[in-house]
């Protein structure tokens, strides 16, 4: 009997010092399996949390709001102070595997704490909305850009040495010369956009200057469907755009039109006509949230939930939803071979004008290349079949999908769940993973790009691709 129970230490000893080695070799068995697999960690929910956790997860799966939020809190010397910008960041990292984390499941409970010093009251224990939530985020950011000193304290020497190099002196008078501002307070999130607004008079046809409006998010409404036909993402963006008619509005140009024909000395009213309105995307931005409008009421005014599925595709054409400045026939050429440009708003007036047959939304090829859901056009390797598109054989505006957040439920109450892409390879860290995932706060399993396709988005997060000769462009623009 002692004999067996001495075998039986020795060969638990052995058994212990495996585990320990396999332990040192590969780290915990919970960890190797999601290396393994290539998931991400999950987010524990706090209560009524999931609105948080889905967002954060979709916010995690753009790369380009991840490195602007890099480059936006790369001045920040001291980290003892709480800054939304530097939570978010680190949040967003270790759910793209950017930082090694030990835990399958994160807390991000400190994201609420800074809200609450940036005067968000969100509680955890209440419904709340993602979409939101994400104009929260945005907003605090911008306040906390804002906030930033413009001007260099007299007791940064470092910073004002740093100025004296770049402008050789540095004036202590009143008018005299102040360091210049950083790029970085000047740029915007990845996410900032802008709209343009044009009104046209009916009865003399004429423009008034274009109005420019910013956004961080195109929110939809979901238009009424056709008997037989498909609700396409392409239906949603084409009723945000189409004209509207506004009555009732003064008229400058009838009313200088109506004096010019009276006698001197008769008192004219303002002449009130009708004008058409029109929506267009004056500047794009490289990170794309869409936010499908999923609220309506009932005849008894009390609020329902739309659950009819929107068909939208791995890649979004935004081209024919692109505000152009009209320019003479004689300059077409030369705005031809700058159409890959920003068109940035100054203080030039434009005119919007009405989108060819060619450009509008109604036929049938470009409903179906930005909202169909076939399977032929559902590349997985991460290519655009543009050759079956003649007319969008070399769009500009091209946007890849990269997370979708849905929820399941009613008004009243209901869960927030995510698709999002898996993280690049590390060996790669540039290219863009075609492995979806399906997260519901601390649940992760992989998923296919046909599940994601089929969901009844809510959020969708589409980023930016350029071409190589859009690269070589923005390269220049920056050496410039």
């Amino acid at each position: 009997r002692y004999k067996a129970m001495k075998n039986w230490g020795v060969i638990g000893g052995v058994a212990a010092a495996v585990a320990a080695g396999m332990y040192v070799l590969w780290g915990p068995i919970t960890e190797r399996k999601r290396r393994r697999r290539g998931l991400v960690p999950g987010l524990l929910n706090l209560g009524n949390t999931c609105f948080m956790n889905s967002l954060l997860q979709g916010l995690s799966s753009c790369p380009s709001f991840i490195k602007w939020l890099e480059e936006f809190t790369a001045q920040y010397k001291s980290t003892e102070r709480q800054y939304l910008s530097l939570t978010l960041l680190h949040l967003l990292r270790a759910l793209s595997c950017q930082e090694v984390t030990e835990d399958d499941v994160l807390d991000a409970s400190c994201l609420l704490e800074v809200l609450r010093m940036y005067r968000w009251q969100i509680s955890s224990f209440e419904e709340q909305d993602a979409h939101e939530l994400f104009h929260v985020l945005t907003s605090s950011l911008e306040d906390e850009r804002d906030r930033q000193p413009r001007v260099t304290h007299l007791f940064d020497v470092h910073s004002l040495e740093q100025s004296e190099i770049t402008q050789k002196q540095i004036s202590c008078r009143t008018r005299g010369s102040l360091p210049p501002v950083s790029n970085h307070w000047k740029s915007q999130h990845p996410f900032h956009g802008r709209l343009t607004s044009n009104m046209v008079c009916k009865h003399c046809e004429h423009q008034s200057p274009v109005r420019y409006d910013t956004f961080d998010s195109l929110s939809l409404s979901i238009p009424a469907a056709a008997w037989g036909r498909p609700m396409t993402l392409d239906h949603c963006l084409h009723h945000f755009i189409s004209s509207e008619s506004v009555k009732d509005v003064v008229c400058d140009n009838c009313t200088k039109i109506q004096a010019e024909g009276t006698l001197n000395g008769q008192s004219i009213e303002n002449q009130r006509t009708t004008f058409v309105k029109q929506l267009k995307l004056g500047k794009l931005p490289q990170c794309l949230c869409i936010h499908l409008q999923r609220l309506s009421w009932s005849n008894q005014g009390t609020p329902l939930k739309r659950h009819e599925h929107v068909q939208f595709n791995e890649f979004l054409i935004m081209d024919i939803y692109k505000y152009r400045i009209p320019v003479h026939k004689s300059s077409q050429n030369e705005l031809n071979q700058k159409n890959s440009e920003e068109t940035t708003p100054g203080t030039k007036d434009g005119i919007a004008v009405k989108p060819s047959d060619a450009e509008q939304p109604s036929g049938t090829k470009p409903l179906f290349l930005n909202g169909a859901c076939s399977s032929s056009f559902l590349m997985s390797s991460g290519t655009f079949p543009l050759a079956a598109f003649p007319e969008c054989s070399s769009p500009v505006y091209l946007y890849r999908l990269m997370a979708v957040v849905v929820h399941h439920g009613d008004m009243h109450s209901g869960h927030f769940v995510t698709y999002r892409r898996s993280p690049p390879s590390p060996k790669n860290p540039l290219s863009v993973s075609s492995q979806w995932l399906w997260i519901s706060d601390d649940t992760v399993r992989k998923a296919s790009l046909q599940e994601v396709l089929s969901s009844s988005a809510y959020l969708l997060f589409y980023e930016r691709v350029h071409s190589r000769v859009q690269h070589q462009s923005l390269e220049l623009r920056a050496e410039e």
